[in-house]
């Protein structure tokens, strides 16, 4: 007897062929039979009709950070609502092991400050029952998850378990400090870690302020942990990196000629993150024809990109907005949200805190306190890149806008009334029960639109990514970036839309591909039951909440994607229509000699 069948559905099988009508029939986790021509009759325990819906396989997200959501949360939320089967950790070189017991804390600082995860929430949530990087690995491997996993070995943690303080000052690293490293990575990835990232750039900091141990690592660092791959058959290398924006005029081809001598060093797959900066708005086009002179000579590079802009969202209960180092402000900020909105709105207060200056706030090595200073002291100007976060209808479901026009925009509003911005935003915040939100995309968005993102999302080389699910909780839920590409540029966006193939294929069997995972990302025969049905007509990525659902009280906001009809992880169930089963499939996939 089959397990089920999805009947009538239209598959779109993720190799970027037309989509086809067909009958899938499941069991035993995998895909037994798909069938064009008549339908499956045999006998099976459930039947899931699919007429007018589209089956898909289930999305491989490869640039998250749920290191240490993973280890409290069995569930991978928000992916889990929005189509993911499997996921990528362990990005940007942060994360939980190796582990030097009695270091914790500068582990915490360090996701703290560069993924925006509050330090009490890991404090209270990771587990540290591990120290080398296998033993991690077992460790969440022993935890019940509804998706799939697979983690790549972060080289902050691996600097700083070999270098401990000179890791933290940046001290180069030894010719004995490299191959101590390098023998810990071989071991991580002979027990079938996913691959290495590291992370360089300015724009992560530690909680403390500081920059992150690697983040000026030299090209003998690099290339000698490349060497840990050699003779293995898997493996990927990330990369995040700023190249010239501090850097110096100079600065771009050095930092790029790092990435190819890890590359090199590795022979192995290595992908960067890619989105057009500001400032540096060009420099996405150089890194693009680097890439493409590279795989010209043989290097297997790639790009990460989002389908959004990669911004913040504000509000009165968000992780930041622009008035939180307000004097008249902090009087009121302990109060329930519909209250503090109500007494902003006072008149008498309105006003004062209209004429104050912000105080300084507590430098916590986030990027929370200088994203406020900037927009602060460029308001008037930056309120041109500011939105309201509105729900737009269309669907038969509320969902926000990420592509608004200028004429949206604060610094258009603040310009029709003849207003100061500082006063439009104020008033928006404070109106109702003070759940209104901002959305500020300072990456991808300085034409006002996403063009530079549809000429990004039709090159060979690039993969979809930076979703970041699990991090920065307090300011984005990009984890709705698949529902998003989908909805936005599959249904409808005026022009420059992507093909349904071409989509799903850069949501499975291109990231699958990437990562070596041969048994998923497609609908065929023989590989695993990853699947999800979705009704066209109700999909939709949801308004972001906010939630207080972290370990010790910690805030993160939530995004639910609507019309998955169900999500199918090794043939299991894991949501049906937005509701979360008891069933837990999902496990950490190893690679290499100890896949299975």
């Amino acid at each position: 007897m089959l397990d089920w069948v999805i009947e009538g559905g239209t598959v779109v099988d993720g190799t970027g062929a037309e989509p086809f009508t067909a009958d899938v029939a499941v069991q035993g986790g995998r895909i037994v039979e798909v069938r064009r021509e008549g339908r499956i009759t045999d006998a099976a325990r459930e039947r899931v009709r699919a007429d007018g819906a589209w089956v898909t396989p289930g999305f491989v997200d490869v640039h998250t950070h749920y290191d240490g959501q993973a280890s409290w949360d069995q569930t991978f939320s928000p992916s889990i609502h929005h189509g993911v089967t499997t996921v990528v950790m362990g990005n940007c070189g942060v994360g939980f092991a190796p582990h030097v017991p009695g270091r914790e804390a500068e582990l915490i600082a360090l996701m703290e400050g560069v993924e925006d995860i509050p330090g009490v929430a890991l404090l209270e949530g990771v587990k540290f029952n591990w120290q080398s990087f296998p033993q991690y690995m077992d460790a969440l491997d022993a935890m019940p998850h509804t998706l799939d996993f697979l983690v790549q070995v972060p080289h902050d943690p691996l600097r700083m378990a070999v270098m401990q303080d000179r890791a933290l000052a940046q001290a180069p690293a030894t010719e004995a400090d490299i191959a101590a490293m390098r023998a810990l990575l071989r071991e991580a990835l002979e027990a079938g870690a996913a691959g290495f990232s590291s992370g360089r750039t300015d724009n992560h900091r530690t909680s403390r302020g500081t920059a992150t141990p690697a983040s000026e690592a030299g090209a003998a660092e690099l290339a000698g942990l490349g060497e840990a791959f050699r003779g293995l058959g898997h493996g990927v290398v990330q990369m995040v990196n700023d190249f010239d924006v501090l850097r110096g005029p100079d600065g771009f081809d050095a930092e790029f000629d790092l990435v190819e001598t890890l590359a090199r060093a590795a022979g192995r797959p290595l992908s960067m993150s890619w989105m057009q900066r500001d400032p540096g708005g060009e420099q996405w086009k150089r890194m693009r024809e680097r890439v493409d002179a590279a795989v010209a000579q043989g290097l297997p590079l790639f790009l990460q990109a989002a389908p959004r802009g990669i911004g913040v969202i504000s509000g009165l209960d968000a992780a930041t907005h622009i008035f939180m180092g307000f004097p008249g402000y902090k009087e009121v900020a302990q109060l329930p949200l519909a209250e503090r909105a109500a007494a902003l709105r006072e008149p008498a207060r309105r006003t004062r805190i209209l004429a104050e200056k912000s105080e300084r706030l507590s430098g916590d090595g986030s990027s929370v306190p200088p994203l406020v200073d900037l927009l602060l002291a460029r308001v008037e100007m930056i309120a041109w890149r500011m939105f309201p976060l509105d729900a737009q209808g269309g669907t038969g479901s509320a969902h926000p806008n990420y592509e608004p026009s200028l004429a949206q925009s604060f610094g258009a509003m603040a310009k029709q009334r003849g207003a100061p911005a500082l006063e439009v935003l104020y008033d928006h915040l404070s109106a109702g029960d003070g759940s209104q939100l901002i959305y500020f995309p300072i990456f991808n968005y300085n034409d006002g639109s996403l063009e530079v993102v549809r000429e990004m999302l039709g090159h060979p080389r690039a993969l979809f990514g930076l979703s970041d699910a699990g991090a920065h909780v307090g300011t984005i839920c990009d984890a709705s970036c698949t529902t998003f590409l989908l909805t936005h540029w599959v249904r409808d966006r005026a022009t420059g839309r992507l093909s349904l193939p071409a989509a799903v294929q850069m949501l499975s069997s291109r990231n699958a591909q990437f990562m070596g995972l041969a048994d998923r990302g497609r609908i065929a025969p023989g590989l695993r039951a990853d699947l999800n049905v979705i009704d066209p007509a109700r999909l939709a990525v949801g308004m972001p909440r906010l939630v207080r659902d972290l370990p010790a009280g910690g805030k993160r906001f939530l995004q639910v994607g609507e019309g998955y009809v169900g999500t199918w992880v090794a043939g299991q169930a894991v949501q049906r229509d937005g509701a979360l089963s008891q069933a837990r499939p999902g496990r950490l996939v190893r690679m290499g000699a100890r896949a299975g």
